[in-house]
């Protein structure tokens, strides 16, 4: 899963670099005269959630905003595949790779999460009983034991007795 998201946040980034420095081509290349801002936004969009999948420890939620963003995607792109539209064909190959793209999103998406801990030397603490001498050798072992005077509470601060 991990190059696949790390794929998807390169794509991510050189599609959203795009749509941010030219939006007014890919619109209009698109038949989407007028959406330029919006184009703009999802360049944005697409380059914050490619930074994201790059730097992202758990790269799922930040592919679940991909599969997000390919659904207002699909919904900008059907506004271009009316019949008025002079550019059809480019918006409707525009969907049609917006699709296969966004199943890759979604594959990545819903693949379960690994849990590659690494494994570390664990002590085996089973026969230990905490004690550096068997339990009846330790019996009144702290028996002549007087707490040291900085550590006592100050005569103030004691209760009353």
């Amino acid at each position: 899963m991990r190059g696949l998201a790390r794929g998807l946040g390169w794509f991510s980034l050189a599609l959203g670099a795009v749509e941010w420095v030219a939006p007014g081509r890919v619109s209009d290349a698109l038949g989407l005269r007028g959406r330029h801002r919006l184009v703009r936004s999802f360049g944005l969009r697409e380059i914050a959630t490619g930074a994201a999948l790059l730097t992202a420890r758990d790269p799922r939620p930040f592919l679940w905003a991909r599969v997000a963003g390919d659904a207002l995607d699909l919904g900008l792109l059907a506004s271009g595949l009316g019949r008025r539209n002079p550019r059809r064909g480019a918006a409707l190959a525009a969907t049609l790779a917006v699709v296969g793209v966004a199943a890759l999103d979604l594959v990545a998406a819903r693949q379960p999460r690994r849990n590659r801990a690494r494994r570390r030397w664990v002590r085996e603490y089973a026969r230990r009983s905490g004690m550096p001498r068997p339990a009846n050798d330790m019996r009144g072992a702290a028996a002549g034991f007087e707490v040291p005077r900085d550590f006592r509470i100050p005569d103030p601060l004691r209760p009353w007795s």
